[in-house]
């Protein structure tokens, strides 16, 4: 632990969370910009980092149930009748990792959109430490609100320049979570990919359904893309999902990397294995193609 660590446990957490912050130039000023703090250890300079040039690129508010609910737009500057892509966030909401996503989709010609979920229960980017992060915010998340909300996503992007007929979703962790529920939900999604989504857990009053629940009636197809040496997502539900699906008809299909961790796609974080990482993005746009997202 170097001098400014220790020197930092001797402050308030709040406190400390800010001058740490600050020293690692991380700060947000803006959705899609810095790293979440709670993600820390941070491999900044690690980062893949997307050229925005020709692209149409910040911030939109899509207004759901009275709420403007902020989501981070990249797409082909000029261009409609895009296909679109939801970028669904991990618990660390849309930081630098998720916008650059989505405009790694806009450069393959998508309108990707990546709302943050949680602007309602609070600034997931402004948390210390995961527990904190879990507890004042992602605990509090209903699924029927993620549901109605990216609903009103995809009725913005019909209005602003995407094709909806032509309409995937990924997300990664929590978001592979929801892009596993939203496949459910919306039946009109021609494809999702899960990147390491949980997909068996308790039934809360939030959460009632897991993706395990609902997978003998899912019609959209989901490529599950998941670690091998995941310690938070055990093979075993990994094969419990298969078997769900197998009662179904939806093609959905997994693929998992032997010696990937959790987030080995996380590119700005400790986890990251990137020939895996490279893989299963020359997966997920196959998948998108195969299926009608493009």
């Amino acid at each position: 632990m170097s001098n400014m660590d220790k020197d930092l446990d001797s402050l308030s957490p709040a406190t400390a969370l800010r001058q740490d912050t600050d020293r690692r130039g991380f700060m947000k000023v803006a959705l899609g910009t810095g790293f979440a703090a709670a993600a820390m250890p941070v491999m900044a300079q690690n980062a893949i980092r997307t050229d925005a040039a020709g692209l149409t690129v910040g911030e939109v508010m899509v207004k759901v149930n009275g709420y403007n609910v902020p989501v981070y737009r990249a797409q082909p500057a000029g261009k409609t009748g895009l296909p679109v892509v939801l970028v669904i966030s991990e618990i660390f909401g849309v930081h630098e990792y998720i916008a650059d996503v989505a405009r790694r989709f806009a450069r393959q010609g998508y309108l990707a959109l990546a709302p943050e979920l949680f602007a309602r229960q609070g600034d997931p980017t402004s948390y210390g430490t995961m527990a904190e992060l879990l507890r004042e915010v992602i605990s509090k998340v209903p699924d029927e609100q993620v549901m109605a909300d990216l609903d009103g996503v995809m009725a913005w992007a019909r209005d602003n320049g995407g094709n909806t007929k032509k309409a995937g979703i990924t997300g990664f962790c929590w978001g592979g979570r929801i892009t596993w529920l939203y496949c459910g939900h919306n039946p009109q999604m021609k494809a999702g990919v899960s990147w390491y989504g949980r997909v068996v857990g308790d039934k809360t009053a939030l959460t009632p359904r897991q993706p395990v629940d609902i997978a003998a009636g899912l019609k959209v197809p989901v490529l599950g893309l998941y670690g091998g040496k995941d310690s938070g997502i055990p093979l075993a539900s990994v094969e419990q999902m298969k078997a769900a699906l197998a009662q179904g008809s939806s093609g959905s299909q997994f693929v998992v990397y032997p010696n990937a961790p959790h987030a080995f796609h996380a590119d700005y974080r400790p986890s990251y294995v990137e020939a895996d990482a490279r893989d299963g993005w020359e997966k997920a746009l196959g998948w998108f193609r195969k299926h009608g997202v493009s």
